[in-house]
C-alpha cells in the first residue's frame, strides 16, 4: 500500500495541475523545484556553523556549503553530499534542509556541492566536479576542522549515483573513502530493472521524466554503459566503502538500488539495505509532509555516526 501521506501529495499535485518535469525547460524545471521545496520541507534547523565556500573545479569555481553541528576547533567526520535532481535540476538551496538534518542526526560536518548540471554541462562534468570537491575536502581537512580519515560521500537519486561513482573513483585512485550513503540511487542508465515498468507512472518520478533527465545528462546511448554513469556496471565493486542503501517501494529506481546493494554485498563489502516499502521517490527531502522521511533521516544519521566514530 502506498503511504497515505505520499498519496495525498500526489493527489494535491494532480489537483493543482503541477506540470510534469519532462514538459518543462530545464530553467523552468529548476525554478519549480526550488519553489516546491518550501511546501515539503520544514524550517531550516539552526546549526553551530553554516559557511559558504568555493573550490576551483575543472570547469570553474564550484560553490559549496559547509554545515557543522559543532563549531571549530572540534575535528569532525565529514559527509560530502551531492544533491538529487536528475543531473539537471537542484542546487544548494533545494537540499539545504536535508543537509542540516543529516548534520544534526549524524554529528558529522556536511559539505554540499553545487556541481555542474546538464544540458549546459553534460557527462562527465558532474562526475569531475564531485571528484574534485571530495579531493579538495581531504586536502583541506585541517583548515576545515575535518578528520581526513573519516570522510564519507552521499546523496539522493542523481546525487546517490554520483556518490557511488566517486567512491569507485577514489578506490581506484588509492584514496578510499570511509562510507557511502546512497539514497534511492540511480545506478543503471539502461533502465532495464522491472521497477521501471511497475512504478514508471503515477508515483511522482515517471518514465518520461527519467528519459528527460538522462537526455539532458548523457549525449548518446553509448554513454549509458559507462560505469561513471552506471556504477552498477563497474568492472569491480570490491574494496568499496561500507554503505547504507535506502530505496522506496513505489520508486522506478527501487530495483536498481537493490541491485547495487546486492552487487556490493556480493563483492564482500559491508552493506545495510533498507527499503521504505510504502514510499515514493524523493520522500527523504519531504519531512514536513511525510513522517517516514524523519525515520529515514534518523536511520541515515545513526549509520553515519556509527561508521565514522573516532
Amino acid at each position: 500500500m502506498l503511504d497515505p501521506q505520499a498519496r495525498a501529495l500526489i493527489d494535491l499535485m494532480i489537483e493543482r495541475q503541477v506540470p510534469p518535469t519532462h514538459t518543462l525547460t530545464p530553467a523552468d524545471a529548476r525554478r519549480l523545484y526550488r519553489e516546491r521545496r518550501g511546501y515539503a520541507q520544514p524550517a531550516p534547523p539552526p546549526l553551530a556553523e553554516v559557511r559558504e565556500l568555493a573550490v576551483p573545479g575543472p570547469g570553474g569555481a564550484i560553490a559549496l556549503r559547509l554545515y557543522r553541528p559543532q563549531a571549530l576547533p572540534a575535528r569532525l567526520p565529514l559527509l560530502v553530499f551531492f544533491h538529487g535532481g536528475g543531473w539537471t535540476i537542484g542546487d544548494l538551496d533545494t537540499h539545504d534542509v536535508p543537509c542540516r538534518q543529516l548534520a544534526l542526526a549524524s554529528g558529522c560536518a556536511v559539505l554540499s556541492a553545487d556541481y555542474r548540471l546538464g544540458p549546459e554541462h553534460r557527462f562527465p562534468a558532474a562526475v569531475d566536479d564531485c571528484v574534485a570537491v571530495t579531493r579538495w575536502a581531504r586536502a583541506e581537512a585541517a583548515t576545515l576542522g575535518i578528520d581526513a580519515a573519516r570522510i564519507a560521500v552521499g546523496g539522493d537519486s542523481a546525487g546517490g549515483n554520483l556518490a557511488a561513482v566517486v567512491a569507485i573513483a577514489e578506490r581506484d585512485a588509492g584514496t578510499p573513502l570511509a562510507y557511502q550513503l546512497l539514497i534511492y540511487p540511480a545506478t543503471d542508465m539502461r533502465a532495464l530493472a522491472p521497477s521501471h515498468r511497475t512504478n514508471g507512472q503515477g508515483y511522482m518520478l515517471t518514465a518520461e521524466s527519467i528519459a528527460y533527465y538522462r537526455g539532458h545528462y548523457l549525449s548518446d546511448e553509448r554513454e549509458w554503459s559507462d560505469w561513471r554513469a552506471s556504477p552498477l556496471l563497474a568492472p569491480s565493486h570490491a574494496r568499496l566503502p561500507p554503505a547504507l542503501v535506502i530505496t522506496a517501494g513505489f520508486d522506478p529506481l527501487h530495483d536498481e538500488g537493490r541491485q547495487y546493494a546486492d552487487a556490493l554485498s556480493a563483492a564482500g563489502c559491508r552493506v545495510q539495505y533498507v527499503c521504505f516499502e510504502r514510499q515514493i521517490h524523493g520522500f527523504f527531502a519531504m519531512s514536513r509532509i511525510i513522517d517516514e522521511a524523519e525515520s529515514a533521516i534518523a536511520l541515515a544519521g545513526a549509520a553515519l555516526r556509527r561508521a565514522l566514530a573516532a
